[in-house]
């Protein structure tokens, strides 16, 4: 049993040093010998072996057996810590999966479970049967309806440059279209641009080729490719061990009128028609879509309707189970016709992350009738190219993926993603 091995590094951790105390005793008693020897043979004898060891006790050798018997005991020291802080992370974690708090035990899974990288992680834990049991149950819909303003009452107030990023907070300008809001108001933080003109919200594509792609661009520099003002990551792609190259889309994708994926796999649908209307479904085939007037389309796993309208009838899919803390990206259109780009923070000290319903409550918040969920955890991302000049923004306090337009912090150990697909907006 994996559970059982760090009880078997600790033993054999404890037996190697009490082993090595026993040689550094029988290494002294055979020296205390030598030397009794030694004086027993005449005081003759002796001054030359005291001479013969104050020479050796002060001569390079000594110095190099002095230090590295040192740098032995400080890497033997380094490796116990180690070993002890693994055993207690572990314990740690062991305890909770089989503890008495299942909320706490499902919200650790499902946060692992958004990301790709981690998806292994419950299965050190638990069987794959609890595993599946926790994810299914978090995809248990509590529909409710609602009531969402149709004017502008959903103005949650003037447009801000964060604090933390300048000296102060002043209204600027929005004549290029977006309005971007940073908001902290709950356990995370959140990033939402509102954009004034739906008909310039499309799907960039990383190629044109996608059979025959080899990895997908950088959010930056797809945005370059396309000349766009703004961006947020968009659906689901093949990612082996968090460690995909984001080639190929997952479901069906739509980009400026042409299909460019159509795989047959049934993912949740978010599209554009050509009347510039979000559309989510929990699934869609290409001749739905056609039918639809489908112009931009992403998909993304399942049950990742967030809210719909339908027949003036406003629905919210809340999820009251999948509680899991993550980084997560959203799109949402207002009755105005207005388009939200949503993307929050997660798993750091000032930003825990947001969990499903979070993010529709959110989006309500901005005056959504229709969302939906995109990719998450470190795939998300949002571009904003005047980001920096429009908001005045110190660049000593960005780092090198915000220099590039980057406008959240990305979290993850390594550069950022390459997607295939992403939400942008044409100047």
């Amino acid at each position: 049993m994996i559970f059982d091995l760090p009880y078997a590094i600790i033993i054999i951790l404890v037996k190697y040093l009490l082993y090595n105390k026993d040689k550094m005793k029988q290494r002294n008693e055979k020296k205390n010998t030598r030397e009794a020897v030694k004086h027993s043979g005449g005081r003759r004898f002796a001054v030359k072996s005291e001479a013969g060891a104050k020479e050796k006790k002060y001569g390079a050798s000594y110095y190099v057996g002095f230090f590295a018997r040192l740098f032995y005991r400080i890497i033997l020291i380094a490796v116990t810590v180690l070993l002890l802080a693994v055993f207690a992370v572990w314990y740690t974690i062991n305890t909770i999966a089989h503890g008495p708090s299942e909320t706490i035990r499902n919200a650790l899974v499902l946060s692992a479970m958004q990301a790709s990288a981690t998806k292994w992680v419950p299965g050190l834990f638990l069987d794959d049967e609890t595993v599946d049991k926790i994810v299914n149950s978090s995809q248990e819909k509590i529909i409710e309806e609602v009531d969402v303003p149709t004017d502008d009452s959903t103005n949650t107030g003037p447009v801000y440059v964060p604090e933390d990023q300048q000296g102060g907070s002043e209204a600027v300008d929005i004549s290029d279209g977006i309005e971007f809001h940073f908001d902290t108001s709950g356990t995370f933080r959140a990033y939402v641009m509102i954009i004034h003109d739906p008909s310039k919200v499309f799907v960039g594509v990383s190629s044109n080729d996608f059979p025959n792609a080899v990895r997908g661009q950088r959010i930056y520099d797809a945005a370059e490719k396309y000349k766009a003002i703004a961006a947020i990551n968009g659906g689901e792609f093949h990612d082996p061990g968090g460690e995909g190259l984001g080639n190929q889309p997952f479901g069906l994708t739509y980009s400026k009128g042409k299909c460019v994926w159509n795989d047959g796999k049934k993912r949740t649908f978010i599209g554009i028609d050509n009347n510039n209307r979000l559309i989510v479904e929990e699934s869609m085939t290409k001749a739905e879509a056609d039918a639809l007037g489908i112009r931009d389309a992403v998909s993304f796993q399942t049950g990742n309707v967030l809210i719909k309208t339908e027949d003036g009838v406003t629905k919210c899919y809340f999820a009251d189970g999948n509680n899991g803390k993550a980084q997560r990206t959203a799109i949402g259109q207002r009755a105005d016709g207005k388009f939200i780009f949503l993307v929050t923070d997660g798993r750091s000290a000032s930003s825990l992350g947001a969990d499903y319903n979070d993010v529709i409550n959110m989006m309500l918040k901005y005056g959504a009738i229709n969302a939906g969920m995109l990719d998450g955890g470190s795939s998300a991302m949002m571009y904003y190219k005047n980001y920096i000049t429009k908001y005045k923004v110190d660049e000593n306090d960005l780092d090198e993926y915000q220099k590039l337009g980057l406008v959240n912090k990305y979290k993850a150990f390594t550069r950022p993603r390459y997607l295939p697909t992403f939400f942008m907006v044409a100047p």
